[in-house]
């Protein structure tokens, strides 16, 4: 498998070297860009071949839920990986809702900051147990039923399921084995939900699942 090429955006200069060091240590990442905001990431994805932004959530100039948006919306294979604490919780929808794909917090273990990297490259959702919990606590609590969902949106039983499987965090292959059908199947089932709710990826369906909790 070729290295995954990842880019670290952060205001401190000692984060930005720490991360750099501990990713490049790691033999399948490599580090080939750093910056001090949200701008200069999206400037190094213009100039080189990016497969992760690993950003902060707090920057000046460009902070990371701005950075999200210019990314996704000129690179949308490239996955973004926000940094973030306990007192960002109003970033926390915003940057989802721009196509983050996952959101770690800041003071987590630099194992659990690489297998996130790892994980979102393979097209994966990664959020903190804590920040999930947080997510749906934000949610109202009258929230419809699964069956009140499918209604409305015209859902099959197999497409909640897929909908509640990647707000759980599976994979397409690991969607496909549980359901025994191809990954090409559940492709398909993703690009009819996408269409049915009005969405552009994956990230926003496991919003979706959360803040309906059914996850």
């Amino acid at each position: 498998m070729d290295n995954i090429n990842v880019v670290i955006a952060d205001d401190e200069k000692l984060i930005r070297d720490g991360l750099k060091i501990i990713l490049n240590a790691n033999d399948e990442i490599n580090v080939i860009g750093v910056a001090e905001n949200g701008i200069e990431a999206a400037e190094i994805c213009k100039r080189e071949k990016v497969d992760v932004v690993l950003t902060d959530i707090r920057m000046p100039v460009c902070d990371g839920v701005k950075a999200t948006k210019i990314i996704k919306n000129q690179f949308s294979d490239i996955k973004v990986l926000v940094l973030t604490t306990f007192k960002d919780d109003e970033y926390i929808f915003e940057a989802m809702k721009n196509g983050a794909n996952g959101y770690i917090l800041k003071d987590t273990s630099y194992e659990i900051i690489i297998d996130a990297v790892k994980s979102v490259y393979k097209g994966n959702v990664v959020v903190n147990p804590e920040i999930a919990s947080k997510m749906v606590s934000g949610v109202m609590k009258t929230s419809p039923s699964s069956n009140e969902i499918k209604e409305k949106y015209k859902l099959t039983d197999r497409q909640i399921e897929i909908i509640i499987a990647i707000g759980s965090g599976l994979s397409n292959k690991e969607i496909a084995e549980k359901q025994y059908v191809t990954e090409g199947t559940v492709k398909n089932h993703i690009t009819e939900i996408l269409s049915k709710l009005e969405m552009r990826d994956r990230t926003q369906i496991a919003i979706f699942a959360l803040k309906n909790e059914l996850v």
